[in-house]
């Protein structure tokens, strides 16, 4: 029985046009219709408010200073002040309803992807560098951030006040608004342009800041390997160098802006020398007041910085794009090993590797296992030894269901791994590593990771079953002491007996040790050997083992070569015979 998979671009499946991305950007803002919708009324309040102004100065040159009225003077300047106030309050009140709206969108997107994320399968992982997926989750996002909120807010009041002004401007003298309206085609064709090159510059870059982060990322998670090799000049030179690709490439985004914002402040305040030129001569020709004049001037101001705002407003627009279509290529992918199947009413623990054939998916033309048959029985404990790389590690992987194999098959109780429900089968194994993971708080929290419900007793009893209880009681804050960033405030054998703690919490049907005692002490090796004993009991166990000494108890001993079993038997059958498995003990002797 063969494993389902995806195919091969199923990783990186076409992104979509920029104008899909974008409008289903903007769906993310429907949650927050009502919350928009308010925000959009004093918007337009706000808007309208703007737009009284010239008409205001206007009056007052014509009517109050032309006809030097100071009770006319005092009434306009005293409406123009209660203008401004409704305008300001309008204009906070906008800015707090986008803004709050735009925080809860980004929030839900952080989510929504980091969800998708943790569905993917493990070899999804493997071909990506933990620095791109931050990155993507936070870069990216926010990015997104104002173009779903606040740069809809911003389109809507520039628009609004651009198509007001033109209004009111051929209200005032059509004559002069349509030359003015001459030099806008050519400003709308060049943010067109302008707006289609940003956005693939703007990838780029964001592209180039991911791979920065990655290297990043890897030199702070890995900085005692860095400092034991002295590669603190060598690491720096290399995150410098891709910061400066990054640096390069937003160089030239920022030169098309300023060529950009060039053209069109030159057209700009062109359109403006060319109102004043010719409403100049309508004014000495008796054809338009001063007043009138001066109210075009604003409102043509007006009209052009909306207008430069929308372009600008459209640039962020493209440049969410590239970041958009990142984003949502991650939120819609399938994982190769979807949720969903049967669970088991009870697990016996028989284990079965029939015919399985397998490769990485990152190394597909590199075999690791050729027909391999295997079995465990209810309760047996069996250990896998081999040389490096024949493939051990790969059977715990496979039993987890991390990948599934392109041929043959796996089985559970005669079930197949693949119709099982992947979280389910999970939580009937336990797995103690060589290097647990340890999470950054405190060790009650580690340990009751496995069982979130636990209780402070069950979580103590797991730990003396750990041998873990008496140095966690010597700690100054006892269970809540904080282990540190990958547990960095433990040593190895602490850590272990957390990891088990942690496995006895769980209280798995099946279990898999990597050889979680290959790098400790001799003193720790006894406690952790002690507590792992203590684990095993009735349960189907696994064994990957490295150090052979610690396998002459099992009930069976595989020896894997090539991605194929070569021997099975009993430590002592084992020894008594010529082959792999007894070269590989004196080996070890002999290096010891």
């Amino acid at each position: 029985m063969s494993a389902s998979h995806t195919p091969a671009d199923a990783s990186h499946p076409p992104r979509k046009p920029s104008r899909l991305s974008i409008a289903r950007l903007l769906t993310l803002a429907r949650p927050e219709l009502p919350t928009i919708a308010v925000g959009t009324v004093f918007l337009l309040i706000s808007s309208a408010a703007m737009l009284v102004f010239p008409r205001a100065i206007g009056n007052l040159v014509d009517e109050a200073l032309g006809a030097q009225n100071r009770e006319q003077l005092d009434l306009i300047a005293l409406g123009m002040f209660g203008v401004f106030v409704v305008q300001g309050i309008a204009m906070a009140l906008r800015v707090y309803l986008f803004g709050t709206a735009g925080e809860r969108v980004v929030t839900r997107l952080r989510k929504q992807l980091f969800q998708s994320l943790l569905a993917q399968e493990v070899a999804f992982f493997d071909e990506r560098r933990t620095g791109e997926l931050t990155s993507r989750l936070s870069s990216d996002t926010t990015v997104l951030q104002n173009t779903v909120t606040v740069n809809v807010s911003m389109t809507l009041r520039y628009g609004c006040q651009a198509v007001g002004g033109v209004a009111l401007l051929f209200y005032t003298s059509p004559r002069l608004t349509l030359v003015m309206l001459a030099l806008v085609p050519a400003v709308v064709l060049g943010a067109f342009i302008y707006g289609r090159r940003v956005r693939v510059l703007s990838r780029q870059v964001q592209d180039a800041l991911a791979s920065a982060n990655e290297v990043a990322e890897e030199d702070l998670a890995g900085i005692r390997t860095v400092r034991s090799f002295a590669a603190e000049g060598h690491e720096a030179d290399r995150y410098g160098a891709a910061m400066d690709h990054s640096l390069d490439l937003a160089k030239r985004r920022v030169r098309q802006t300023a060529f950009f914002m060039a053209g069109a402040s030159i057209a700009g305040y062109g359109s403006t020398a060319a109102m004043l030129w010719y409403g100049g001569r309508l004014v000495v020709d008796g054809q338009l007041t001063v007043g009138a004049l001066t109210s075009f001037l604003i409102y043509t101001l007006m009209v052009a910085l909306s207008l430069s705002a929308v372009a600008e407003v459209w640039t962020d627009f493209m440049r969410a794009s590239g970041a958009a279509e990142r984003v949502f290529e991650l939120m819609d992918r399938q994982p190769a090993i979807p949720s969903g199947g049967d669970q088991l009413s009870s697990v016996r623990g028989h284990v079965e590797f029939r015919a399985v054939r397998f490769a990485y998916p990152t190394r597909p033309d590199v075999s690791v296992l050729h027909g391999l048959d295997m079995e465990l029985r209810p309760g047996e404990v069996v250990a896998v030894v081999g040389p490096s790389g024949a493939g051990k590690s790969t059977l715990a992987s496979l039993l987890s269901r991390f990948y599934d194999p392109q041929g043959g098959a796996v089985l559970l109780d005669g079930h197949a791994l693949a119709t099982l429900e992947p979280e389910w089968l999970r939580r009937n194994i336990g797995m103690v590593a060589q290097e647990p993971q340890l999470f950054s708080c405190s060790i009650a929290d580690n340990i009751r990771y496995a069982r979130p419900e636990a209780t402070d007793e069950q979580v103590e009893a797991a730990a003396r079953a750990a041998n873990a209880h008496d140095f966690i009681q010597r700690f100054p804050d006892g269970y809540r002491t904080q282990v540190g960033e990958r547990g960095v405030q433990l040593s190895g054998g602490q850590k272990q007996r957390v990891a088990i703690a942690r496995a006895v919490l769980k209280d798995p049907r099946l279990l898999i040790l990597d050889e979680a005692t290959s790098a400790l002490d001799a003193e720790s090796e006894h406690l952790v050997k002690d507590a792992l004993d203590r684990l095993m009991k009735g349960r189907t166990t696994l064994i990957i083992a490295h150090r052979l000494s610690t396998v002459a108890n099992v009930d069976r001993v595989l020896v894997l070569e090539g991605g194929r079993i070569v021997q099975s038997g009993t430590h002592a059958s084992l020894m008594g015979q010529e082959g792999l498995y007894r070269r590989l003990v004196e080996r070890q002797f002999v290096a010891a």
